[in-house]
């Protein structure tokens, strides 16, 4: 019997995980023709695959050339997380102005680290978790053109943001913040949660830095995995 050939999901999973654990080297170069041998498939479900990463920000197709996986520059994330911060500042200035009770109440709740009802210790899952905590205010204070721009930059810090939750404790970290926020917001006192919301990003960004710097120390001589066997 013929083993199940691969679906576009399938390679688009695996390519995505490869990315996300360093296995593919920021700023390495792979074909279209590499992968479909690799993955023992057509070059129309590594296109389609390679499609949907490049829209989610993680490598670049270029024509007659091959895909790009998106590098990872220290001094561009610093330069992220700064304008992250100045985002995150407005964010919360009009979440305390025009979020209701009850909104921030059930998002004190998602996060209330003695419940913590939807934990999960997955690095991926708390990773999206913590992106929709950070938009749910932006959308709460209803600039629409603010929720775009910080959506934007947090496509770009997101594979790093996700090395943030490789450890339990970086997790209860999380959970604690939010709901901290949250209850400052709730009293109306938007400059004690401007100042907790800095902590938790001066905090977070350390961290990512220095796993980051460890994991593509680790990585670095891997080499192409298009190339390798699976």
């Amino acid at each position: 019997m013929a083993e199940a050939k691969l679906s576009a999901k399938d390679v688009y999973t695996s390519l995505r995980e490869r990315i996300l654990n360093f296995e593919i080297y920021p700023g390495s170069r792979v074909t279209e023709t590499e992968l479909a041998e690799y993955f023992g498939v057509s070059r129309t479900p590594i296109r389609s695959a390679l499609q949907r990463l490049e829209v989610e920000g993680y490598l670049t197709v270029m024509p007659k050339q091959g895909c790009f996986i998106h590098n990872l520059d220290i001094d561009d994330l610093r330069k992220y997380y700064q304008v992250r911060m100045s985002l995150e500042h407005l964010s919360l200035q009009l979440a305390c102005t025009f979020m209701s009770d009850a909104a921030l109440t059930e998002l004190a709740v998602a996060w209330d680290p003695d419940k913590q009802a939807e934990r999960s210790d997955d690095p991926e899952e708390m990773e999206a978790r913590d992106e929709t905590f950070h938009l749910a205010l932006a959308e709460g204070g209803g600039n629409l053109v603010l929720h775009k721009y910080l959506a934007d930059v947090n496509r770009h810090l997101r594979i790093v943001r996700r090395l943030g939750f490789s450890m339990s404790d970086r997790i209860d970290q999380t959970y604690a913040d939010h709901f901290l926020i949250c209850q400052s917001l709730l009293r109306r006192d938007v400059q004690e949660a401007q100042a907790l919301m800095r902590g938790h990003i001066s905090h977070n960004e350390q961290f990512v830095k220095t796993i980051t710097l460890t994991q593509l120390a680790i990585h670095k001589n891997r080499g192409n995995p298009a190339k390798t066997q699976a």
